[in-house]
């Protein structure tokens, strides 16, 4: 059984519309009946007290007895007819008996109540008609001698009772139509989010270009529908760099191999002397000490492509770390005479991984060694510019063209990697720093001019 259509979320906002209206609409109407019944209940109340005040002034007392005398002038107003004249006047003595009464009364009589009912208004009927009713006591020099009661049909408030059936009749039918209007707005409002499903259906792994069409209003659905295409554009961009990864990962893990098996091959293919073995067997074992060093610098950049809540946040003495890493390459700096030159103000602390930390220090030295020449100069230096520490260190190695600087960051790319045949390298080691960098929020900027030397600048945003 399908339930989607009746529970569309076009419906569902539909009804929450109908649901709010409906209690809204629910309350108008009452008031609107309300106010009505008041006003037309008060009416009558006034029309049956000004009778009662008219005709309690046409009352005669006789001195001679405690009987009621009516004067003949109430009756020339009164008219015979009930459809005519709505008012009904009755007369009671004393002793509750009936003195006098309106003409339009023929025989029947109106309902003589106890005292507590006195100047109080009350529905009753007669023949089957309604009518509304008051009594009051009639004195003479504070004595009570009789009773007058006033009646009044209630046929003027049929008007209530249409105006109810009206109001019951009319309001499912609005809320149906305030239904079908919502929904039909709720529909518009809503294309963006089928715009949304139609373009999620069509995106797959072999088609991530497509993007939602914006809606023209800057709305939430706008803001939706801008933050699923930069998604997309993040998608987009991951999977290609995984595909080029792949790509390059694959080939440059087949060059080693193929090295290796080209040379044992070689080597079987005839007799040869011993130092022809250690040689090529020691070429072999260099190839896999660089193919290791290439899947641990894989491994490590796989690790770190989105490790930010492995990260083990501490308290790093920054100035030691670097003379430590420096410690580290002390062989290689001694081989090529380098003069190392450090520009520590103060004492630098910063809150970092210091493993991650470790190894970008470690890859920047180590390239910043590796590509420069014979006893040329690295200066590193640390220094407080406003909240901000920043390292920089320079080097007067070879450089790197300012038409490349913008691929460094590449897995496996090698700027002049031809030019240069001598400095051996995977080109992996600033794509790790890079990702290290994004993930601990280190600023890094790169200049450099080639056959000059580079210029890398780290800023610790606090």
């Amino acid at each position: 059984m399908n339930n989607i259509f009746p529970f569309s979320f076009k419906n569902r906002i539909a009804f929450n519309y109908l649901v709010s209206g409906s209690f809204l609409i629910a309350i108008v109407f009452l008031f609107i009946y309300s106010i009505v019944r008041y006003s037309v209940n008060q009416h009558i109340n006034d029309e049956i007290k000004d009778e009662l005040y008219k005709h309690l002034d046409d009352v005669k007392i006789d001195i001679n007895n405690t009987y009621l005398i009516q004067v003949d002038q109430w009756r020339a107003r009164e008219h015979n007819s009930i459809k005519v004249n709505p008012v009904f006047v009755e007369f009671y003595d004393n002793n509750k008996q009936v003195i006098d009464k309106s003409p339009n009364l023929n025989n029947s009589n109106l309902k003589l109540l106890n005292e507590s009912f006195n100047d109080q208004f009350i529905n009753s009927s007669l023949n089957g008609v309604p009518l509304r009713q008051t009594q009051k006591e009639i004195l003479n020099k504070n004595e009570k001698v009789g009773y007058i009661v006033i009646a009044m049909s209630l046929e003027d408030f049929e008007i209530v009772e249409i105006l109810k059936d009206i109001l019951l009749i009319s309001f499912p039918i609005i809320l149906i139509v305030l239904f079908l209007i919502a929904r039909f707005f709720a529909g518009k409002s809503i294309k963006p989010v089928s715009a949304i499903i139609k373009t999620s259906k069509e995106i797959t792994k072999d088609n991530l270009k497509t993007r939602i069409p914006l809606p023209q209003n800057k709305d939430e659905l706008y803001i939706l529908s801008e933050d699923i295409n930069n998604l997309l554009d993040r998608i987009e961009n991951a999977v290609e760099r995984e595909k080029q990864f792949t790509s390059d990962a694959s080939h440059e893990l087949r060059t080693p191999l193929a090295v290796i098996k080209g040379t044992m091959e070689v080597l079987i293919r005839k007799p040869r002397n011993q130092s022809e073995y250690e040689s090529k067997i020691n070429f072999c074992i260099s190839e896999v000490d660089r193919l290791n060093h290439m899947v641990d610098q894989l491994l490590l950049l796989a690790r770190f492509e989105n490790q930010k809540q492995n990260l083990k946040v501490e308290k790093i003495y920054l100035n030691a770390l670097v003379l430590d890493i420096l410690s580290r390459f002390s062989d290689d700096i001694k081989e090529k005479d380098i003069s190392i030159k450090t520009k520590f103000k103060e004492n630098f602390y910063i809150k970092s991984d210091s493993y991650s930390l470790d190894i970008i220090f470690s890859n920047l030295i180590s390239n910043a060694i590796k590509y420069s020449p014979k006893k040329s100069n690295l200066e590193i230096l640390l220094l407080k510019e406003n909240n901000t520490i920043n390292c920089v260190i320079n080097d007067s190695g070879i450089g790197i063209d300012e038409t490349d600087l913008d691929k460094i960051y590449n897995s496996f790319y090698r700027a002049n990697a031809t030019s240069h045949p001598e400095i051996k390298g995977t080109g992996i080691g600033l794509s790790i720093v890079k990702r290290l960098c994004d993930l601990l929020n280190i600023k890094i900027t790169i200049s450099s001019k080639k056959n000059i030397g580079t210029s890398i600048i780290l800023t610790f945003i606090k």
